[in-house]
């Protein structure tokens, strides 16, 4: 037995339901559609095998109805014939071959009503097998999308990239001692531009001084007078 033990556990099963209970859904609705299309194929070889047998029905009651008409033309001979007992012999073997065009009758009806039903669940199998292999492609692309998003969390949140955002770090400490030790070297020697830079400054100083002597000499001759 597959999932389904019916053909009508097929038609009237919620697709929905089935996919939110599988652990796993693709696998799940592969084997939906896998089942959907055995059955199909097995319907439709039944609905063949009734339209083979509504041809012989049709067939047997097109040749019992020819024997009604033969066996009351034969009564009909024989009541002008007067032969009364041939004719009631007719009659008795016409209405042996009416019963058989009415059991034929009642079986057609039979065949009609399995093919009418049959052709009706057809349809809703088809329909459901339509809605089960797209819902397969979208199950596939999510499931690819998911697959690519994990594994792009996995490389993410992995220790290789702590690791590695460890050795910049160091390697930055590194640059930075060597920088350190450069500038250290560096201190307490005087450059030739340091040289005219501390005799520029050096005469700006003098210039100011002068100023400010002439300003308060200035303004203590305001103040004698």
């Amino acid at each position: 037995m597959g999932i389904f033990s019916r053909f009508s556990d097929i038609v009237n099963s919620n697709i929905n339901s089935l996919l939110d209970k599988a652990e796993d859904p693709q696998k799940m609705v592969r084997l939906i559609i896998q089942e959907m299309e055995d059955t199909l194929v097995e319907v439709r070889s039944t609905s063949a095998r009734l339209l083979a047998e509504k041809k012989d029905i049709q067939r047997q009651q097109q040749r019992m109805e020819k024997e009604v008409a033969d066996w009351e033309a034969k009564a009909e001979l024989a009541l002008s014939k007067e032969r009364e007992d041939l004719a009631r012999q007719a009659l008795i073997e016409k209405s042996r071959a009416q019963d058989n065009v009415d059991a034929l009758q009642n079986e057609m009806q039979r065949v009609d009503e399995s093919l009418d039903k049959l052709n009706d669940e057809i349809a809703q199998l088809q329909e459901k097998l339509a809605d089960a292999k797209s819902r397969q492609k979208a199950i596939l692309m999510r499931q690819k999308t998911a697959s690519s998003r994990l594994q792009v969390k996995k490389q993410v949140d992995s220790s290789k990239v702590d690791d590695a955002m460890q050795r910049f770090d160091r390697y930055e400490a590194k640059i930075d001692d060597l920088e350190a030790q450069v500038e250290s070297y560096d201190m307490g020697k005087r450059t030739l531009r340091d040289e005219f830079a501390e005799l520029e400054n050096e005469g700006k100083v003098d210039e100011e001084l002068e100023a400010l002597r002439a300003r308060m000499k200035s303004k203590s001759s305001k103040d004698s007078e």
